[in-house]
């Protein structure tokens, strides 16, 4: 990832800090939002297959693709709130998870 996504997941958290404070009920809403957009991403997969009979096929692989993408900015402005780093984070998870891949 290039630096504007890790400046934009700090912009992000200031402008709610600013915003609404960062009490601790702020702060569970901010890491709530990634289920909601979890939740966003599994509606979206299912309109791709179809399975709402009432509905049929309503969504994309790209609205898919998309509302993945907001599940992990949701993340990074909820990990950057918690007063950790981003980028560190995520470099910690990447390694961890290519360390099962040499296994």
């Amino acid at each position: 990832m290039d630096d504007k996504v890790w400046e934009a997941a700090a912009r992000w958290r200031e402008f709610l800090d600013e915003r609404n404070g960062s009490d601790p009920l702020e702060l569970t809403c901010r890491i709530m939002k990634i289920s909601e957009e979890a939740g966003e991403a599994a509606q979206a997969w299912i309109g791709v297959l179809g399975q709402n009979p009432r509905k049929g096929v309503t969504h994309t692989t790209d609205d898919v693709v998309k509302e993945l993408a907001d599940v992990a900015f949701a993340a990074l402005v909820a990990i950057a709130s918690l007063g950790a780093d981003p980028r560190a984070a995520v470099d910690d998870v990447v390694t961890k998870a290519e360390g099962y891949l040499t296994r």
